[in-house]
């Protein structure tokens, strides 16, 4: 089973997403902070990273560079997810590292996709 590490604040978000990944059989463990997320990330060897930008203590950008200068976890292919979809937002979240960039409120089969080729990559490389 493919493991997910969904890094999110909002309970009800996580409710919803993690729940819709599991019926696709996903194994989702979820952070709640960027510092958590590094932790985890260490701890879990997840397959990919679903990292909200906006989050207390360490945010996604921070959580991100850190995750992506680690050689452990380098690798890992993280999709950012904003709420805030300004300009710009998608440039800054790849230029921290991130693979991928989506926005909130969630269209599932878009983001699906995403993780879909992101998976595909990692697997062919």
């Amino acid at each position: 089973m493919t493991k997910i590490l969904y890094v999110e604040d909002n309970e009800d978000n996580i409710y919803m997403l993690k729940s819709r990944l599991e019926r696709r059989d996903f194994d989702v463990v979820v952070a709640m902070d960027g510092e958590q997320a590094v932790e985890m990330a260490m701890a879990e060897e997840p397959s990919l990273i679903i990292m909200d930008l906006s989050l207390p203590n360490v945010d996604g950008w921070e959580a991100t560079r850190r995750l992506k200068a680690n050689e452990k976890t380098k690798h890992i292919p993280v999709v950012a997810l904003s709420a805030h979809a300004m300009v710009g937002d998608r440039e800054t979240a790849l230029d921290a590292g991130c693979d991928d960039y989506d926005t909130k409120p969630v269209e599932f089969q878009r983001l699906l996709d995403k993780i879909q080729a992101l998976l595909d990559s990692a697997r062919d490389s």
